[in-house]
């Protein structure tokens, strides 16, 4: 699997926080200072969310902070040479410790150096801890080093963390903790058009994880359609007036923009919530909340006296050598 000896982290790396993020400097450190690849291993899909699907119970999956794409490119960004997507399947889970140890780390890895959080465990049923990691590196030669957890003032920085702050719409505390503004890429897909059809034309970037940890009505702005970031008023949601299919959809009406953005690459940042998400009585009622949502969103950018273009973006994708 690997084509040179590595120093690696292991975990689920969900949004990329600044605890990941330091945990990922000492990866890179540890390779630049043994010559060894810089490398991160994490799962897709999240562990909990294997698991709750397989007990029938999929609503206690954790909410998702950020799709692979974006998380990987967090990765990518804080110096990783090589990232590592397992698969996360009942296969995966039922390895035995010791196996994930020598088959993984040791023979496909060449492991030489590991670092993961305080409270890891890995194995089919969690039977894994630092005390086998640390045995294991004694007899197959690698370093175990764990990190400390990552404060926020009083407040751990943790992935739950970030899903609370989400939840409430608090983009502030959330880039606290994510160390940039939050923002979700995807490419441009085709949609209903219903939008052009009420005089809001919106380019729709698909969700593949159904419960995204951000869902509402939103005033955003788009990367990558110019050199300057565009204002735009975004839903993000299952669209429940007008389908009932429960996909999980990120529409988003750019004001004044006209041009044909489908199979684009976009970034879109979040900066203030709006509102949740509602099933209206009608398709007029719907059309006027949307109006008001638009309007709020025009005062909010007039209100910023041309600040949009001096606003800090999201951290750009790094080319990683090797992504499996």
């Amino acid at each position: 699997m690997a084509s040179r000896p590595c120093a690696l982290s292991i975990g689920n790396f969900d949004g990329v926080h600044l605890g990941h993020q330091a945990l990922l400097r000492q990866v890179r450190q540890a390779a630049d200072r043994l010559n060894l690849s810089a490398s991160v291993m994490t799962f897709e899909p999240h562990p909990r969310e294997f698991f709750a699907r397989l007990s029938g119970t999929p609503d206690k999956a954790p909410t998702r902070i950020a799709n692979l794409r974006d998380n990987m490119n967090a990765m990518s960004a804080a110096g990783m040479d090589s990232i590592i997507v397992e698969h996360f399947n009942a296969t995966f889970a039922s390895q035995s410790p010791q196996d994930f140890i020598e088959k993984i780390l040791v023979k496909g890895l060449q492991v030489k150096w590991l670092m993961v959080g305080d409270d890891f465990r890995f194995g089919a049923k969690r039977a894994g801890n630092i005390e086998m990691l640390k045995a294991a590196g004694a007899q197959f030669g690698f370093t175990v080093e764990t990190l400390p957890t990552v404060m926020n003032g009083a407040e751990r920085i943790s992935s739950s963390a970030v899903r609370s702050a989400l939840s409430q719409g608090n983009f502030t505390l959330t880039e606290s903790l994510i160390g940039h503004p939050y923002a979700i890429t995807g490419h441009v897909v085709h949609g209903q058009k219903l939008g052009r059809t009420i005089g809001f034309p919106t380019l729709n970037v698909r969700i593949v994880h159904r419960q995204p940890a951000v869902h509402g009505v939103f005033i955003v702005q788009v990367h990558g359609l110019t050199d300057q970031p565009l204002a735009a008023v975004a839903s993000l949601g299952v669209r429940p007036t007008v389908e009932n299919a429960g996909r999980v959809l990120l529409e988003v009406h750019i004001f004044d923009y006209n041009d044909n953005c489908y199979g684009k690459l976009v970034q879109v940042e979040f900066l203030q919530k709006l509102r949740d998400e509602i099933k209206f009585p009608d398709m007029g009622s719907m059309i006027t909340a949307i109006q008001h949502d638009a309007s709020q969103a025009r005062a909010f950018f007039n209100n910023r006296s041309g600040a949009i273009s001096s606003i800090t973006s999201p951290p750009r994708p790094r080319s990683a050598t090797d992504r499996i």
